[in-house]
């Protein structure tokens, strides 16, 4: 049995639970005072189940493709782990980060079972899955600043999404070359692979304007979805639930969108991401790690 993360009782962890719920909670509420319950409830009543489910498995596939991604970082370092392993250990975080928001979290819990089963140095196993986030982050700005070029007005933005895009990508080339070399290898690969991510994702987005009879040409919910997804990795709601809906209610407002079919996009891609992050739970009983054979996974740290 896989025993959950444990940490020293400390009033800053529940301090920091229930800010997040706190500022989930006031977004929330300030979202649902600015919208017709009764137009979104009508929005959701019509949704086709078909393309909800289509939404559901691109998701899944989505985060297939990105716990391959980490294992690249994995390899890396030295951490030999089958896909399939790698896959259940990263469903296993995924499940922390969005139910145990106020514990260590998903991220720092795969680091520590891998400092328990391989003795891997906690530093390099902690940048290989924060490059694995920051490698989402860069492929989620290059795909905005592209629909941007399409939904956006102002050819001052376009300008600055796009450089402010390209710039990220060579800084963290700059902080990888000088700092984490043994990431080099990767940047390229594993950049390529987050777009596939981002793409995907994309589809599931397309997948539930679909469901909610919208025209795949609203490039406008699609722009407004990639915003949501950059504001829900700030650390400030519980799974970015509140932060997404904002970002869809003030964005329908700037596009002349309907503010109801907005919110309902954000918040059935949040329950998307709960139903398949709940697959995680599996994990907490069975520890993914415990067949490892660890005469594979000889050490080359250093």
């Amino acid at each position: 049995m896989s025993t959950a993360p444990q940490t020293k009782p400390s009033y800053k962890k529940w301090l920091k639970l229930l800010l997040k719920i706190v500022v989930s909670g006031l977004c929330i509420w300030y979202v649902s005072g600015k919208i017709d319950f009764r137009k979104a409830g009508e929005a959701l009543q019509k949704a086709n189940v078909f393309y909800l489910v289509l939404a559901l498995l691109t998701f899944v596939v989505s985060k297939i493709i990105a716990s391959f991604r980490l294992n690249i970082y994995f390899k890396n370092i030295f951490i030999r782990l089958s896909e399939w392993t790698n896959l259940k250990l990263y469903w296993l975080g995924m499940f922390y980060n969005l139910f145990l928001p106020g514990s260590i979290g998903g991220d720092a819990y795969k680091v520590l079972l891998l400092k328990k089963k391989f003795n891997a140095p906690y530093k390099k196993a902690m940048a290989a899955v924060l490059l694995d986030r920051f490698s989402g982050l860069l492929a989620l700005g290059l795909i905005l600043a592209v629909y941007g070029i399409f939904v956006l007005d102002y050819i001052g933005y376009i300008i600055s999404l796009c450089g402010l895009a390209l710039l990220a990508v060579a800084l963290l080339y700059y902080i990888i070359n000088r700092w984490l070399r043994d990431f080099i290898p990767s940047f390229f690969p594993t950049l390529v692979m987050g777009l596939a991510v981002q793409a995907a994702q994309v589809i599931c987005a397309y997948f539930i304007m679909a469901s909610l009879h919208i025209e795949v040409n609203k490039t406008e919910f699609i722009f407004l979805f990639l915003c949501s997804s950059i504001a829900s990795v700030l650390p400030f709601t519980i799974g970015g639930l509140g932060i997404r809906e904002i970002v869809f209610l003030q964005g329908s407002q700037y596009f002349g969108l309907s503010q109801e079919t907005a919110v309902v996009i954000s918040l059935l891609f949040y329950l998307i991401t709960l139903v398949t992050s709940a697959i995680g739970a599996v994990y907490i009983f069975k520890d993914p790690l415990r067949e490892i054979d660890l005469s594979k996974n000889t050490q080359h740290h250093s």
